[in-house]
């Protein structure tokens, strides 16, 4: 008889060392988008990349939240996450070669479901699928579509039929220049009310963002220490205050320090750990 091989779901490895800190630019973005989502017009983010703005956009949509809770919607009794119901956001990212036709099937399907879902939250008896003749209100407030500047111009136009269509504020997020690519569409552009630059980390968020990393390298970082000093300017200058740059070098640095045996962050381990990393263009 043939062995029978259980097999045993693994978990994926943390992509990030450390979770989503909350920062000044974050709070900037958390107040644009309320202000998108409650005058219901277009919003216009755009930011070098690796500042955060994916982060920031899928926190505030509590869009990891939505995807866990969504893999097991259908093998047991679970209750939509309290942040869905609260952001009545959908955060979506379309593909690189997507139809302006199924850019706005799934788009529309999307947000309807998110709307479904937190109808079902809010009253258990309401059945948005069955219920046909009864008038059940349409809950998802914000849609923000991340990447949109690699969409075309059709799907750019599918956007706005949908924004036209429904009660909804809309987000579209892209890289530099991509507001001024926008003005080429100026139906969509004359809808647009609200433009939100996503900047590098304040100088004053640096701190508390490294003293997460140091402890969860297990240290305490020390302002006043002056290698914790000087290793934390040489961070700031290397990375120019770049989310995704901080991650990979802090991810290098903890390399670097269990090759060597190392017990602290000392601005030698951190130019090592620059050594290994490919900075790019910013």
């Amino acid at each position: 008889m043939a062995e029978q091989i259980e097999w045993v779901p693994r978990p994926r490895p943390p992509r990030r060392l450390v979770e989503f800190q909350v920062t000044k630019q974050h709070r900037r973005f958390v107040e644009f988008a309320d202000a998108v989502r409650r005058h219901r017009y277009i919003g216009a983010c755009y930011g070098a990349p690796g500042l955060g703005k994916t982060l920031s956009a899928r926190t505030y949509a509590g869009a990891d939240d939505y995807d866990e809770w969504d893999r097991d919607r259908y093998s047991r009794r679970t209750a939509l996450p309290a942040s869905l119901v609260a952001s009545r956001t959908l955060f979506y990212t379309p593909l690189v070669h997507i139809t302006g036709r199924r850019l706005n099937l799934e788009v529309d399907m999307f947000a309807g479901s998110l709307s479904a879902d937190i109808n079902r939250a809010l009253n258990p008896n309401c059945q948005p699928d069955i219920d046909e003749d009864v008038d059940i209100p349409y809950l998802t407030e914000l849609v923000i579509i991340d990447e949109a500047d690699r969409l075309k111009t059709n799907a750019l136009e599918q956007l706005r039929d949908f924004f036209d269509r429904n009660d909804v504020g809309l987000i579209l997020i892209g890289m530099p220049g991509f507001e001024r690519q926008l003005a080429r569409y100026p139906q969509l552009y004359s809808r647009i009310g609200f433009a939100h630059q996503y900047r590098p980390i304040d100088a004053e968020d640096v701190p508390t963002v490294l003293a997460h990393y140091w402890a969860e390298l297990g240290r305490i970082y020390d302002p006043a220490d002056p290698v914790d000093a000087e290793s934390a300017n040489a961070i700031t200058t290397i990375t120019g205050g770049n989310f995704r740059l901080i991650e990979r070098l802090m991810t290098q640095i903890a390399r670097v320090m269990a090759i060597n045996e190392l017990d602290t962050i000392a601005p030698e381990v951190v130019h090592a750990a620059r050594q290994m990393l490919v900075v790019g263009t910013q």
